[in-house]
């Protein structure tokens, strides 16, 4: 008889068979095999909460599969991820399959390596019952404010609408921010910037003041003042600090880090980053090597790395850069206190493996991410990078300037990797050679005008930065966050930036007022917190249920009672579409399956119709309008508006009032940044330029 081995994901199953061999019976549950119907609230409240479990529809015939399977095995080892939801699932295979749960029958993988599978499979453990309770706690907690709470905001805003206890949270923090921009009154202010001239080369130096220090310019007439003052004036340098300064490289990365980083340096939305690492942690085929996972499990909160990763790290680095390139002694970063210390930080499995080495059996995505994987751990190894600072002040007729530089005295671990920046992030540049007494050159000398800037809208790398310090949440839930308040249209992009819609603002002004515990985010980390201490045996689950659900189901009566007949009504946006029926111009309205047109004259015209958004470029086929359409799960494409007579279809968006200059047919962005004709045989193509910032926005 074989022993069977299950996990969740057909790939993770090929790459772990490979290394189990003929032994043994790999399989995939495909995620959850158990879960709550969604049908019903699936929790009976007055018996402490206790789930009602279901086999999920569509995997009764794969259980049964897998019930005999079992049976006919020597042994059943559990080898689902290794987190909360991975013990979860273990413990509803283990219920279904009728499996001991004392037994010594659960395994993890840090990483599907030959090392990483060995480790595991010597040293099995029971399935962590408090795990269990903290997910299943998690999971009936997001039941009962969706289920209860989400009825409520549908009644009062709009029909079809949900209400989630994290989500509505990191609505709240987008829609608190776009109030403080619409509130915030821009100042002015003013600069005075200088180009001067030494030997040969150009450097910038900005106003800092005069004889009485500090000075700061609030208007154009004080700004004028100074420049009259400094008509025809010698510059000379009248200080030079010189020193050094050590940068240190970033910890290797966690969860939300990589999203952030991956967000800022790729363009990647979360939820395409976890679905990319997810692949090269269960495995790929690699030329010359096979199926190997390539980076360590993607979903963690700790900085912790293997001294065996370390060593096989730091000879990397030595042989390649030289032995210069390592500190002195070895660098260890400290985890955040909530951060769960269940496994490593998120590392290549096989430090040695270059994502050169590996690229060509990647896909474009996978190579990014490994590639920004790989070199971030390598750099958290390395020496620190050491530059040289200088500072000069030069004066001019009572007035002073100032001009920082650096430049690198040893590169260190910059020769690798440096952490990807905000676009308002600027660094010191480098300074030409200058000493004190030195007579300089005046190139140009400007005042600038200047307004303070409102705090930036959220993007997806700020937000997931701002609720892991907040406590909200967890890393790995951050990506299903941000995809379902955008789905559900609480929110838009706009480009990078996350606005609120006037649906979220709206559903946040009634949660605020009515539900405030709800859209707290020291509440809600304070329920993570009690979550981690029912995950460590510390709190009972049920207990913490009771606390949570009685002042919730009080408030939420209460609010029903309060609001008795209140609905509140958002503004419809009008179209130039005029209504065949009574002439009236249609608006856009949203019911259980999207947006549609409909007259504003209902009851006395139920005109509707549905709502066709025409993208501006004609079909490459007929010549028709390209429309935006949508697959039955939402998903986005576009085709021609004479279908069924023409079969256009396309998932590259069409460009707004733009053509080919070869062909003069339709131009569509396409991934990797590129914008290109829609007939091939054109060969028509170009670089989509990047916006840059105003050199005035501080």
């Amino acid at each position: 008889m074989s022993k069977l081995v299950i996990v969740e994901s057909p790939a993770k199953a090929k790459t772990i068979k490979k290394y189990l061999g003929s032994g043994y019976e790999v399989t995939a549950s495909m995620g959850h095999v158990r879960d709550l119907p969604a049908a019903r609230l699936s929790v009976d409240i007055a018996n402490d909460f206790a789930p009602k479990y279901a086999i999920i529809k569509g995997k009764e015939k794969f259980v049964k599969e897998l019930k005999k399977m079992a049976k006919e095995s020597e042994m059943v080892y559990l080898a689902t991820d290794p987190d909360r939801e991975g013990e979860a699932i273990s413990w509803h295979l283990a219920t279904i399959l009728g499996l001991d749960m004392q037994n010594l029958n659960r395994v993890t993988f840090n990483e599907i390596t030959k090392t990483g599978i060995k480790n595991g499979m010597d040293n099995p453990h029971a399935i962590d019952v408090n795990l269990v309770n903290a997910q299943q706690a998690r999971r009936i907690l997001d039941r009962l404010v969706g289920y209860k709470l989400s009825p409520f905001v549908s009644q009062k805003i709009r029909r079809g609408l949900s209400a989630g206890r994290v989500q509505s949270v990191a609505v709240r923090l987008i829609v608190d921010r776009e109030d403080e921009i619409s509130a915030f009154k821009p100042e002015e202010y003013w600069s005075l910037d200088a180009k001067f001239i030494n030997g040969r080369k150009a450097f910038d130096a900005a106003f800092y003041g005069d004889e009485t220090g500090k000075v700061k310019l609030n208007s154009k007439e004080e700004t004028d003042k100074y420049l009259a003052r400094l008509e025809n004036a010698e510059y000379t340098v009248k200080t030079v600090k010189k020193g050094t300064r050590t940068k240190k490289p970033v910890p290797p990365f966690i969860t939300s880090t990589l999203q952030q980083d991956a967000s800022r340096a790729l363009g990647f939305q979360a939820k395409r980053t976890m679905k990319v690492a997810q692949e090269l942690y269960e495995g790929v085929e690699v030329e010359g090597i096979g199926s190997i996972g390539l980076i360590t499990y993607m979903r963690t909160d700790s900085l912790r790395i293997s001294e065996e990763a370390r060593a096989q790290g730091n000879e990397f680095i030595e042989n390649k850069y030289g032995k210069q390139y390592l500190p002195e002694t070895p660098r260890y970063f400290k985890s955040s206190s909530n951060a769960q210390d269940g496994h490593e930080a998120i590392r290549p499995s096989v430090p040695s493996l270059t994502p050169e080495q590996v690229k060509s059996s990647l896909t474009p995505d996978q190579f990014k991410i490994y590639n920004l994987v790989w070199k971030r751990f390598m750099a958290s190894l390395m020496a620190n990078c050491i530059q040289n600072t200088v500072k000069a002040e030069i004066e001019a007729n009572g007035c002073i300037f100032t001009a920082s530089g650096y430049s690198i005295k040893f590169d260190g671990f910059t020769v690798l990797y440096e952490e990807s920046k905000d676009e308002n992030n600027e660094d010191d540049g480098k300074l030409p050679e200058i000493n004190v007494g030195d007579k300089l050159k005046l190139k140009e000398l400007k005042g600038n005008q200047h307004f303070t800037q409102p705090p930036p809208r959220f993007t997806e790398a700020s937000l997931i930065k701002t609720l892991e310090e907040l406590g909200v949440g967890r890393p790995s839930t951050y990506a299903s966050i941000i995809s379902t308040i955008v789905s559900r249209e609480y929110v838009k992009r706009e480009g990078k930036q996350l606005k609120p819609t006037e649906l979220g603002q709206a559903t946040t002004s009634l949660l605020k007022e009515r539900f405030p515990k709800i859209v707290n985010a020291k509440f809600t980390a304070q329920m993570e917190t009690s979550l981690d201490e029912v995950g460590a045996g510390n709190e009972d689950y049920v207990k913490m249920l009771h606390d949570f659900y009685d002042d919730f189901d009080a408030t939420l009566l209460k609010a029903k009672e309060d609001m008795q007949g209140v609905k509140i009504r958002l503004k419809e946006d009008e179209t130039d579409i005029v209504c065949e029926k009574c002439g009236r111009k249609m608006v856009i309205k949203t019911g259980r399956y999207g947006k549609f047109l409909a007259c504003p004259g209902y009851p006395d015209c139920k005109n509707t119709k549905p709502l066709v958004i025409e993208m501006g470029a004609k079909c490459p086929k007929c010549g028709g309008n390209i429309i935006q359409k949508k697959t039955p799960k939402g998903y986005v494409f576009y085709g021609c508006s004479n279908y069924p007579e023409c079969d256009f279809m396309t998932w590259d968006e069409p460009i707004k009032d733009e053509v080919c200059p070869n062909c003069g047919k339709a131009l569509f962005r396409k991934r990797g940044g590129i914008i290109a004709c829609f007939d091939e045989n054109c060969g028509y193509e170009r670089k989509i330029e990047r916006k840059r910032k105003s050199s005035d926005n501080v």
